[in-house]
């Protein structure tokens, strides 16, 4: 089915015995009375910074580039509401944003670790990051998108959607501050709550579709000159996946990294070693394993996996072309012979190898 590489003090009472207690250490006495000499308790909360409701919204701008620079939102939640004809830049983590009744608009969202909610708007063309996405009365959207879970749109139309391709600096750590895996990415696994027989509220953007000819970069001249962002495939920090396209070849590998040190760097790597060579990445998943779901999944070869699993989530890629399993292998022991993975042993069983963990995988994340 498979192949693997890898290298080989107790606290003193304070009453005396049988008697009334007695206070003989004045410091840890309670004082009775008000005692206007010592200062109030203070508590984590009494300490934290006021927040200005202001500083976590954008309410009817037009024609105006805004949003926040790295830092300054930092996990709070974030609304934007009745802006048109804007560019609007969230290069930082937070924790739920609404967007409402906003239309014409070029919007970039960092990492949510929660959910991102459009309402009401129409004409708008994003990139967003989140755990959850949701659409409702919304028209005419352009979405590359990265969500650990499955996208729903529910009374909206003219829906298309790409892969996340995106990169700033702090991009990275932002996924990471907002608990998302830039390998869970179910981008194109969209659940329509209101479908219409006969009609399709959405589809898939075409394939070769720029981020920056729909969402453009920041204006030289504005307060994000300073943030160096990117929109190409090969520096995203989110792996550009064929997602539900048609695949080019029936021949398919899968190829698994167990935890380790450098996991998500080798996974990276095979995709470039993978692409270079021609073969295109379909999907990726990031999750944890027990012992039976290794068993239920590598079957025949699970007895040398269980142990490895213990030590944290695998990271699962499937890649497609002729001659793809061949070539994984061939990576596997040239590239990462010091690293533990499986990889599919032929192509009569490799897509079986595929189904078998990607379906165990949607199954472990509800999807």
């Amino acid at each position: 089915m498979g192949c693997f590489f890898s290298k080989k003090s107790k606290k003193k009472s304070r009453e005396k015995e049988g008697g009334t207690p007695t206070n003989t250490d004045e410091t840890n006495a309670v004082p009775l009375g008000n005692n206007t000499d010592e200062a109030p308790k203070q508590y984590s909360w009494d300490k934290r910074g006021k927040v200005d409701p202001k500083d976590y919204t954008l309410m009817g701008l037009k024609d105006v580039t805004v949003g926040r620079l790295p830092g300054t939102l930092n996990g709070q939640q974030f609304f934007i509401q009745d802006c048109e004809n804007c560019n609007i830049y969230v290069f930082d983590h937070s924790a739920t944003i609404t967007i409402d009744d906003c239309i014409n608009c070029r919007i970039v969202l960092g990492p949510v670790k929660g959910s991102v909610f459009f309402r009401d708007c129409k004409d708008i063309k994003c990139v967003v990051a989140c755990q959850q996405f949701r659409t409702r009365d919304c028209k005419k959207m352009d979405v590359f998108l990265c969500c650990a879970t499955q996208p729903i749109i529910e009374s909206s139309t003219g829906m298309k959607f790409s892969c996340f391709q995106y990169f700033y600096p702090e991009l990275a750590f932002h996924f990471k501050d907002a608990g998302l895996s830039i390998f869970n990415n179910n981008w194109s696994n969209i659940h329509d709550y209101t479908p219409v027989s006969g009609e399709n509220n959405w589809s898939l953007l075409p394939e070769d579709s720029s981020v920056l000819d729909l969402v453009p970069a920041p204006d030289p001249e504005s307060e994000f000159k300073s943030v160096r962002i990117s929109a190409e495939a090969s520096r995203s920090i989110v792996p550009l996946t064929k997602g539900g396209r048609r695949k080019g070849s029936e021949e398919s590998c899968l190829f698994v990294f167990f935890a380790g040190e450098y996991t998500t760097a080798n996974a990276r790597k095979l995709i470039d070693e993978a692409t270079a060579k021609g073969f295109v990445l379909i999907q990726t998943k990031e999750v944890s394993m027990r012992p039976e779901d290794v068993k239920r999944v590598f079957q025949n070869n699970s007895e040398d996996l269980v142990e490895w699993v213990a030590k944290g989530p695998v990271i699962a890629l499937e890649l497609n072309g002729d001659g793809v399993v061949e070539a994984c292998k061939n990576i596997a022991s040239e590239v990462f012979g010091s690293t533990k993975v499986f990889v599919s042993d032929n192509k009569t069983t490799s897509s079986q190898d595929v189904d078998s963990f990607f379906n165990f995988a949607d199954m472990q994340m509800g999807l």
